[in-house]
């Protein structure tokens, strides 16, 4: 009786046998050298190898427009992903808006929904991320069935009115494994193509025809999420402009972009002003240099004159697309040894020269020991070596100096 007491306290835990196995062997892997390593260094490897394949120098957009679409059908309530895939796909999603404002503060982004058959808007595109998670959270009720076709619909006509310099974009989270339309889907995707929208498709089922077409019409990226890990990869690799096509160099070139650059004000009282498109009473805000409407953050669009509003760290942390970081040259973990017994002979050779630069090389291995950024010890282990600075670093800081940080802390 007590069992059953504690059972009916815990109605939303369930018994033991009731969740989800969990195959934690499956994270831990072995490496050719038969070493022991977690699956997220291997993924961290595989996506360090893909950067290096599409890292070249390659023109990119500063300026972006683009709407997440999110199937919030029935469909999203499945259990294959803990605890669902709509707690995993809010999860994400958050990360994946502030990553979003972060690598590109001069953009801009909406987010749209589709469920029982119809396509919605949640915000307008803006670039006030936490407005666009609070709407989320309030409204992401899963039911019906997934519309694709009015999707498409909503987002081109949305983005077909935004200037041509900058990229017009709709990434889809894509569930359902149907699709209920009203119309002929495939003229949709022509309309996309015609505006020069590319759209790109991250989904949680098995790979569909349509999605498939949709993103090599639109020059766009398709994956399938295997796990949460992937799912999250794919999806934040959408955070990075994507290449300019070949057809669009001139209609995206704008010898002006008028841009504002408002200071901050500080009234005695508080002032009507705007959050967003939301009006409100504040003491503190930033004033449009066009108009002198007081907005409430940065970087925003004034609402009475339409002119961007942006601070000039903005701007420059938008340039780091157009200059990146140089890929670091990988050291596999024997090298270090084999250089350091080299150096030792050179030495001990008796020729001056030699000596000089037996120690040279010596005093390299010993300072490259170390990880220039978190003072790792590296010994035993690959290392990353910047091609300017000779510093070494370690596989995380590697994926971060080119990931976030985007500056080289040994060349500063």
């Amino acid at each position: 009786m007590d069992a059953m007491d504690d059972h009916d306290d815990n109605d939303g835990a369930g018994y033991a046998w009731e969740k989800g196995f969990e195959r934690t062997w499956e994270g831990v892997e072995e490496d050719e050298h038969g070493n022991i390593k977690t699956r997220e260094e291997g993924q961290r490897r595989n996506r360090r190898v893909r950067r290096r394949v599409g890292g070249e120098s390659i023109k990119r957009g500063m300026i972006r427009y683009l709407y997440l679409a999110i199937d919030l059908s029935k469909t999203m309530a499945d259990g294959d992903m803990r605890p669902s895939r709509l707690a995993v796909t809010l999860r994400i999603v958050q990360d994946f808006v502030t990553n979003y404002f972060d690598q590109n503060p001069l953009s801009q982004l909406g987010i749209l929904v589709t469920r029982e058959g119809r396509a919605e808007k949640i915000t307008e595109l803006s670039g006030n991320p936490k407005a666009h998670m609070e709407a989320l959270t309030k409204d992401s009720d899963t039911k019906g069935e997934a519309s694709l076709q009015n999707l498409l619909e909503m987002a081109c006509t949305s983005l077909r009115a935004v200037p041509e310099y900058g990229n017009r974009e709709v990434v889809v989270i894509y569930s359902s494994l149907s699709t209920c339309d009203p119309g002929d889907i495939h003229e949709t995707i022509a309309k996309l193509k015609t505006h020069k929208v590319r759209a790109s498709v991250v989904g949680l089922g098995a790979e569909m025809f349509v999605l498939r077409r949709l993103t090599e019409e639109t020059s766009g990226d398709y994956s399938i999420a295997g796990d949460e890990n992937h799912y999250r990869e794919s999806l934040m690799a959408q955070c990075t402009p994507p290449p300019t096509p070949p057809g669009r160099e001139g209609a995206m070139f704008a010898d002006l972009v008028r841009m504002g650059f408002p200071a901050e004000t500080q009234d005695v009282f508080p002032s009507l002003g705007y959050s967003g498109n939301r009006q409100e009473l504040s003491v503190s805000g930033y004033s449009c240099p066009r108009c002198k409407t007081k907005t409430s953050e940065l970087p925003s669009e004034c609402v009475i004159c339409a002119l961007p509003l942006v601070s000039s760290p903005h701007l420059a942390r938008s340039y780091h697309h157009l200059f990146p970081v140089p890929q670091f040259d990988e050291i596999p973990a024997a090298a270090p040894a084999a250089a350091a017994a080299a150096a030792s002979a050179g030495s001990a050779g008796g020729m001056g020269s030699g000596a000089g630069a037996g120690r040279a090389t010596e005093e390299e291995s010993a300072s490259s020991s170390y990880c220039a950024g978190c003072l790792r010890d590296l010994s035993g282990l690959p290392r990353y070596r910047c091609p300017e600075c000779r510093s070494a670093f370690c596989l995380d800081c590697d994926m971060y100096v080119h990931d976030s940080l985007h500056n080289c802390p040994g060349c500063c």
